[in-house]
Parts: C-alpha cells; sequence; structure tokens
C-alpha cells in the first residue's frame, strides 16, 4: 500500500476562510490568531528539523508511524503557542506597522486585510511562496509529462537550490538555472557550472568539485529535468511510485539522486512545506 502525502498542521483552507471573516470585523484579533497559527507552524517545522539531527530517517518508517509523529508535533507546537513575549506577539506587533499603515485607529470593514495578505506578509513566507508561484506553470508541465504531481517537483527544486537562494552560478556570479542539481555527464553537450559542492563518501562529507549542466533559463532546466527522470531506467520505479510523497522521495535516493544518506527524509519534509504554500496560494 502506498504511503499518503502527510501534512503538518499548519494553515490550512479552513482556518484561512475563518480568519479572514474575523478580518473583517476584528482586524486585530485576525492578526493575532495569524500570529499565532504561523508560530505553531514555525514550532513543527522546528521540532521536525530537531529529531532529524538526532533521529534516522522517518521517511523509512510506515505511514502509521509518520503519522502519528505528526499528530504529536501538532499538539506539542499548539501547547507552546502564544506564550507572553513568544513570537507569535513579535509577529504580530510588525504586522500591526505594517498593514495599511498601522492598524492602531479603526478601519473600515472594506479596508482590512484578508487573512491570506495577513500570512504572506509573515517573516520567512515570501520567499518560499515566491518560489512556489515563479516555478509552478514549469513544474505543471513536467507533472504532465512524467505524471509526478507539480508539487513534488517543486519541492524537489526547492530542496536542490535552497529555494532559490542556493542557485548553482558560474565562476564570474552569473546563474546556470540548474535548479535540481543536475550532474554534466560525459554525454552532457552543453555548457557546464564547475562549483565545489558536497558529497557523501563511504558516509562521510568530502568537499569535492563538480560539473553540473548550464541553463539558458530556468524553463529549460525543469524541461531537462523531466527528460532525465522520464527517459532513464534508473528513475524507472520513481516514476512508478510518484505518485505518493514517499515512494517519490525514497525511489529517488535509492536510484542514486545524490549521494546525502538523509535525502529522502529532508525532502520528505520540503514536500509537507510545498503542499502547504500551494493551498494557501490557492485560497
Amino acid at each position: 500500500m502506498q504511503a499518503t502525502p502527510g501534512f503538518g498542521s499548519g494553515v490550512d483552507g479552513p482556518a484561512l476562510r475563518s480568519l479572514r471573516g474575523q478580518a473583517t470585523s476584528d482586524p486585530r484579533g485576525a492578526i493575532q490568531q495569524a500570529a499565532k497559527q504561523f508560530e505553531a507552524l514555525f514550532m513543527q517545522e522546528l521540532m521536525k528539523s530537531m529529531r532529524s539531527a538526532t533521529m534516522s530517517s522517518g521517511m523509512l518508517e510506515n505511514s502509521g508511524t509518520q503519522m502519528g509523529t505528526e499528530m504529536l508535533d501538532s499538539q506539542f507546537a499548539n501547547k507552546l503557542t502564544g506564550m507572553p513575549g513568544g513570537l507569535s506577539a513579535m509577529i504580530a506587533k510588525q504586522l500591526e506597522r505594517q498593514l495599511s499603515g498601522g492598524l492602531a485607529a479603526p478601519q473600515p470593514a472594506a479596508s482590512a486585510p484578508a487573512a491570506s495578505q495577513v500570512w504572506n506578509r509573515m517573516p520567512g513566507a515570501s520567499r518560499s511562496q515566491d518560489f512556489v508561484a515563479k516555478h509552478s506553470e514549469a513544474a505543471a508541465a513536467v507533472q504532465a509529462d512524467t505524471g509526478i504531481p507539480s508539487a513534488f517537483i517543486l519541492s524537489q527544486a526547492a530542496h536542490e537550490s535552497g529555494w532559490g537562494q542556493r542557485e548553482i552560478r558560474h565562476a564570474d556570479g552569473t546563474p546556470s538555472h540548474n535548479v535540481f542539481g543536475i550532474k554534466a555527464g560525459a554525454n552532457w553537450k552543453g555548457p557546464v557550472a564547475e562549483v565545489t559542492t558536497t558529497e557523501f563518501i563511504d558516509g562521510k562529507p568530502r568537499k569535492v568539485l563538480a560539473r553540473f549542466r548550464s541553463y539558458a533559463s530556468h524553463e529549460e532546466s525543469f524541461r531537462d529535468y523531466a527528460r532525465l527522470i522520464k527517459d532513464s531506467p534508473r528513475y524507472a520505479k520513481v516514476v512508478e511510485q510518484g505518485g505518493s510523497a514517499q515512494g517519490f522521495a525514497v525511489n529517488l535516493q535509492r536510484a542514486g539522486y545524490a549521494t546525502d544518506p538523509e535525502y529522502a527524509a529532508k525532502l520528505g519534509r520540503v514536500i509537507n512545506t510545498t503542499l502547504r504554500l500551494q493551498r494557501t496560494l490557492a485560497t
């Protein structure tokens, strides 16, 4: 039985609709609730990161244990949220200063910010949301070509490039547009970018000089990724089981896409984040 993608607590569609309604009659209250939800999401992701640093890969567990762990994370995160002087209080103050020149004075209901606008202005939300929005069309094209959900494709690009912040560059600083970290093997006839990267050799991280493919655009990078995944027998199981987050991530690791022994677990967490972002952007 294939596992279905797991979702954290996050800010889901019903919660955003509820916040939007509250923003009309009580903008200050909407900000407080949005700040608390962001803090809960932040705490949950923090606990996942702490666990991954001390425990074995969760992606190799079954779907039941994964769900139980995520539920436990959600409960702990909610209990730690909203404490005086905590992160949500700081977020709320920042939002009150930024939204419409501050909400110190009462505003007409028509000008109250929607809950999705509140979420979009949360610290750290812009970079990842911008990445998802920017590459959604290209990821959808890869989905049509391979059958792999666009969220998984976006997540792999986000993981490899640090949400676009660690994109591979040439020695002169120009971008390679390679957001998937695809190496330039002997059969690659196009331009390359040589950079120092970390590879795991015999289970230990080593700094090595590697050659990566370079593209004229990000769209070209996505098209090349689609060809690689679809046409190479090495990734046949990735396409075959690409409908589940676990199957996609685990089979990429087994096929040797990356040398990091924790690659599947790390990619699985990014997939959860991307799915939440897609729901938020669609609201």
